[in-house]
């Protein structure tokens, strides 16, 4: 017997805007990479600065080595993350934002959606509490999230201690999965009016939402989409770039 898979509706760009608009959430919680812009900028820093000299030999080898058993499934998504950020342990946190700033600009900026440039800002313009979440570490998203004015009192992503000015390997946080509603909840967020997620490490704190949101999603989340009735939403740049 052939397997049916159920594919979820679509919003074109005026009906994703109008659906959210329309709802008038006053919290409104966004994922970052992949959501707000496409690709993976906690990777992509990761290899950039190792490239730029950032980290030693020694912790580049051992990052590499923890990132291919990742690939396989022998480290945890959340794992990975954490190491990630613990991987800057030593350095001083000014460092860390000049490096952060530098990689964003040469290569994420360009890459942000407009329409969810443009959203975020109707969204402001209109009173919404704006508060992003991201596994990703905590100096490229406050960075980033700076193109849609959004503070960086209201981003919860990965982070580590900072003692003196200089980072430590303490995790303070991994927001990934269920960790993204734990670390909303702990921010006093409970049940966000509208969610933005692109992957299957957003469905948690899309379940919690009043209105959910998939944007680009990867094809995990289309299938829990489909599953809950969640219509999602490809940006125009998503569209040229695939068969979608």
């Amino acid at each position: 017997m052939a397997i049916i898979h159920t594919v979820p509706a679509r919003y074109t760009p005026a009906e994703f805007e109008k659906a959210v608009l329309s709802a008038s959430p006053a919290v409104a919680v966004l994922d970052c990479d992949g959501t707000l812009w496409s690709g993976d900028a906690g990777y992509g820093f990761m290899v950039w600065s190792m490239e730029a000299g950032l980290v030693s030999r020694n912790a580049c080898d051992w990052i590499d080595s923890r990132y291919r058993l990742y690939l396989h499934g022998e480290v945890s998504e959340a794992e990975m993350c954490g190491e990630m950020v613990q991987l800057y342990a030593g350095l001083r946190e000014a460092e860390m934002r000049h490096a952060a700033a530098d990689y964003f600009r040469l290569h994420i900026e360009a890459h942000i959606f407009p329409e969810m440039r443009s959203l975020v800002a109707k969204l402001q313009e209109k009173g919404a509490n704006i508060w992003t979440v991201s596994s990703t570490n905590n100096w490229v998203i406050e960075e980033g999230v700076q193109r849609f004015g959004i503070p960086a009192s209201r981003v919860l992503a990965a982070r580590v201690r900072v003692v003196e000015e200089r980072i430590t390997s303490d995790l303070m946080a991994v927001p990934t999965g269920e960790g993204k509603v734990e670390a909303l909840r702990g921010a006093g967020v409970e049940t966000p009016d509208a969610v933005f997620g692109n992957s299957i490490h957003d469905s948690a704190m899309l379940a919690i939402a009043r209105r959910s949101f998939p944007v680009n999603p990867t094809p995990g989340l289309v299938e829990v989409a489909a599953e809950r009735g969640w219509t999602v939403f490809y940006p125009e740049s998503v569209l040229a770039d695939s068969k979608l």
